[in-house]
């Protein structure tokens, strides 16, 4: 594919685009919180307790009840997670990763349907977001939605 003028354009608009979410607020403030997590020794060392501890649950995982020690690691998950959950620094991780990602769904389907109605753009979490749906699906495709 040879390099055209529009090609050019195309690339000097994206690292623009790039450019300004760099420096857009929503990115400042996640770059803000990560630095709050992992700037404190002892809450990366909670996660990285927390990580190894998932390795072990996924190792459960494949056993399921049968593992040995199928009790103790899904009580030491569950209980290492929410301490995880609860620490100021990590729900203000998390809610400042939801907001980047809503931002940067936002832009892909402002640059997909701007180039036609038909693209198809991977939209929200995975979740029913469409809003004919209304949140859930127990009607059995009687909401029209798509799933």
């Amino acid at each position: 594919m040879m390099m055209t003028d529009e090609w050019m354009r195309v690339i000097d608009m994206a690292e623009e685009l790039s450019d300004m979410l760099l420096r857009s607020e929503v990115v400042k403030i996640y770059r803000d919180a990560y630095d709050r997590v992992y700037s404190d020794a002892d809450l990366r060392k909670e996660i990285l307790t927390f990580t190894k501890m998932k390795e072990q649950y996924e190792d459960v995982q494949r056993f399921g009840r049968y593992h040995p020690d199928y009790k103790v690691i899904m009580k030491e998950i569950r209980l290492q997670k929410r301490a995880l959950d609860l620490r100021e620094e990590v729900a203000a991780l998390r809610l400042a990763e939801n907001d980047v990602q809503a931002l940067l769904d936002d832009i892909g389907r402002i640059i997909g349907l701007s180039v036609s109605d038909a693209v198809k753009v991977p939209a929200g979490d995975g979740v029913f977001t469409n809003s004919s749906c209304g949140g859930g699906c127990g009607s059995g495709g009687s909401c029209s939605c798509s799933a």
